[in-house]
């Protein structure tokens, strides 16, 4: 017998609704025999099924719903190869639908029915990150679905989150699938990337900004611009590619520096395109004593905050560095800044950015409003899956 999960009076509205995650807190009692790791049955107070997904006592989270109605209620219903399989490739086909080619996110957990699995495509290289137990335990199942429908020269994962430790899994790195340099090059935006897939951000590379550097590309021409916290220089490329006078690219790690100079060369940008080393606070701050500005500056920090608890201190810390650009950009230039907290959520982050203008003393309005790209979908029922913000604003 399986595990059957009854949640309190009025705690099922959230789930109805289209979020994925049953909290322990939520739940009356639960009926049944299983392990960690089983799919689970889940029912309102009063006995009506909602749905079913993989349970996990170790986890505040304590059941990942992906089936509803009557998905999965036959007698002979698994969750196995062939059922990864079909909602691996209706993931997929939403993304060719719209356009994705050779690099997007092919799975995005919750908003794809598939909660706590992300899948990235690299050109013929996929990266996967697995951060429950439920989908822990049918991992070797969702590689063996990439390889049959997809012929990947080879699939890396990066499970290699803090995350997973709440579900009681250690973390891991490595290649699981083919023989493959985990250095693969990408076209994004008709440029070339290196993606490092071993020791790059997340997956490999911040898939999810790909539309909005594309975006930077008309406020960037005949510009000079200095792109903060660049990373391996996404910005940057496509900043020199629209026809910038010079980028500087800013990032504390001299490791994503080369990768710049590398992305740089790939492209026939050396020359544009040239690295500074530093703390992107005290660099600012430094510009500003030396009386330099810039007719665009780009500010696409790390999340500054990962809980609740922390949006105050990353509030102060988004308003400072935002209080620095805009003083270094040129009258009529434009400061494009980005947050990826969803902690910092939309009317927060202008609520800041409002005081920041106030506190710089600089009359700004906003030119465009973007979020993460489409590869990214975000669920209406769940906040949490709609976390970026990016702005470009003209500084008067």
């Amino acid at each position: 017998m399986s595990y059957r999960v009854y949640l309190k009076k009025k705690e099922d509205k959230r789930i109805r609704e289209g979020h994925a995650w049953v909290y322990a807190n939520e739940v009356e009692r639960i009926e049944g025999e299983g392990r960690n790791g089983d799919l689970a049955a889940v029912y309102d107070h009063a006995g009506i099924y909602i749905g079913k997904g993989f349970l996990n006592h170790q986890s505040k989270i304590l059941v990942r719903v992906m089936l509803r109605g009557s998905e999965g209620a036959g007698k002979d219903f698994a969750v196995d190869k062939e059922f990864f399989k079909a909602r691996i490739a209706r993931a997929n086909d939403y993304r060719l639908r719209l356009g994705f080619t050779d690099c997007y996110r092919m799975v995005f957990a919750e908003a794809d029915d598939l909660p706590a699995l992300i899948i990235d495509k690299y050109h013929d290289v996929y990266s996967m990150q697995v951060l429950s137990l439920g989908m822990e335990l049918h991992k070797q199942q969702i590689i063996e679905a990439l390889a049959e429908l997809y012929s990947p020269r080879g699939i890396y994962e990066r499970s290699d989150v803090e995350v997973r430790k709440k579900e009681g899994l250690p973390l891991f790195k490595g290649p699981v699938y083919g023989s493959f340099d985990p250095r693969v090059e990408i076209e994004e935006n008709d440029l070339r990337m290196i993606a490092d897939l071993e020791n790059g951000q997340k997956t490999g590379y911040f898939l999810d900004q790909k539309e909005n550097r594309f975006a930077l590309r008309r406020y960037a021409k005949d510009a000079t611009v200095l792109d903060c916290f660049c990373n391996v220089g996404g910005f940057s490329i496509n900043a020199a590619a629209a026809g910038a006078r010079k980028v500087i690219a800013l990032d504390i790690s001299e490791k994503a520096l080369a990768d710049v100079r590398a992305n740089a060369a790939l492209n026939g940008l050396e020359t544009i395109v040239t690295t500074e080393c530093g703390d992107v606070f005290q660099k600012l701050r430094d510009y500003r004593k030396e009386g330099r500005t810039f007719d665009v500056v780009i500010l696409d920090p790390p999340a500054f905050t990962k809980s609740a608890a922390d949006v105050k201190n990353a509030y102060g810390g988004y308003k400072d560095i935002n209080i620095l650009g805009m003083k270094l950009v040129n009258p009529g230039g434009f400061l494009v800044t980005a947050s990826c907290s969803h902690y910092m959520t939309v009317s927060l982050f202008e609520k800041m950015l409002r005081e920041a203008a106030k506190e710089s003393g600089k009359r700004v309005r906003i030119a465009e409003y973007k979020t993460q790209s489409p590869d990214h979908p975000s669920l209406m029922a769940a906040e949490e899956t709609t976390y970026l913000k990016f702005y470009v604003l003209q500084v008067l």
